[in-house]
């Protein structure tokens, strides 16, 4: 089965449909806000902004309601571990992506299903002073059968340090944020 993988991710906590307007269509969306109950309003608001846009939307660690809500995938986070994955009720084009720090969290990754595994984080960021770095990120990347995505402390001074990575994309928050014109953003 062919799957139009993006790549590149930016994840939102909130609805600001200007910003979402403003994002290349080549940037897929993850929603994830962990500090409060899903609320399906909004997911459908971000959902039908994304879809005006051409933008691809996915919602973090709940994949039933992405089924549901017929989204273009899930974003099951490291700290996801369960194999209780039911493909029975997604779309053809439905996506698991999800993120990794270990060889086992990539296994796991696979074991769910996922298309694209975030491994992170591969520079030092504001929540995190242990890294990666190229090698280590490459190294780890060397486990997973799937294609890799970077994701963490990535910068406007670090991009070019991505040439020498596996990785098939990247993924931030505070890149795109810093970066409002994120038209040919080169990978």
């Amino acid at each position: 089965m062919h799957y139009n993988l993006s790549r590149l991710f930016v994840f939102i906590d909130n609805y600001d449909e200007d910003y979402i307007r403003k994002l290349d269509n080549k940037i897929a969306i993850i929603y994830r806000n962990y500090s409060i109950k899903y609320n399906k309003t909004l997911i459908i608001k971000i959902k039908t902004t994304c879809k005006k846009n051409g933008i691809k939307f996915f919602l973090a660690n709940d994949l039933k309601l992405a089924t549901s809500l017929s989204l273009d995938g899930v974003y099951l986070p490291s700290f996801n571990t369960s194999l209780n994955v039911s493909k029975t009720n997604m779309k053809k084009n439905f996506l698991i992506i999800g993120s990794a720090h270990t060889v086992q969290e990539i296994k796991n990754k696979e074991l769910q299903g996922a298309k694209a595994i975030f491994i992170a984080p591969l520079f030092k960021t504001k929540k995190n002073n242990n890294f990666l770095n190229p090698i280590k990120f490459n190294l780890l990347g060397l486990k997973a059968t799937q294609k890799i995505i970077a994701l963490g402390g990535i910068t406007a001074k670090n991009l070019c340090r991505l040439k020498v990575t596996k990785s098939y994309g990247f993924a931030g928050i505070t890149y795109f944020r810093n970066n409002r014109n994120n038209r040919n953003i080169k990978i």
